[in-house]
């Protein structure tokens, strides 16, 4: 299902449009996509979003943003890494498409943030092993 039009075409930006919907209907349920409201527009334009990708090996890594390094058979994706100690350079990851099992996009407004960090898994295996790229 996963291949780079998915990514680089509609596929990824409209799930992340559907995350942001979704997340401003709890908001404003009455405004059913907007409907010009204001508050529903303001508000869903503030979301932030991450998008979390699951692979197949059981690994599982936060893009950061998609690296356009010129090539179409794989991804390529900046990863925002778990462990602190890693956070202090950058991560260029590539993936080929078939191992890809699930994207999730998470939007959440920053005022709405839970106090602790959300900690999304990165470089972890599925068993609780830690993997590194």
């Amino acid at each position: 299902m996963f291949n780079y039009d998915w990514f680089h075409g509609s596929g990824l930006r409209r799930q992340i449009e559907e995350a942001k919907d979704r997340c401003a209907r709890k908001k404003f349920p009455r405004a059913k996509s907007g409907n010009g409201s204001p508050e529903f527009l303001q508000y869903r334009d503030q979301l932030e979003t991450r998008v979390i990708l699951y692979l197949k090996d059981g690994l599982s890594y936060e893009m950061k943003e998609i690296a356009e390094i010129g090539i179409s058979s794989a991804l390529a994706f900046e990863c925002v890494p778990v462990d602190e100690s890693y956070q202090v350079g950058a991560y260029v990851i590539v993936v080929p498409f078939e191992d890809i099992a699930r994207v999730e996009v998470f939007a959440v407004h920053p005022d709405e943030k839970p106090q602790e960090n959300i900690r999304i898994p990165g470089f972890t295996k599925a068993s609780g092993e830690t993997g590194r790229p």
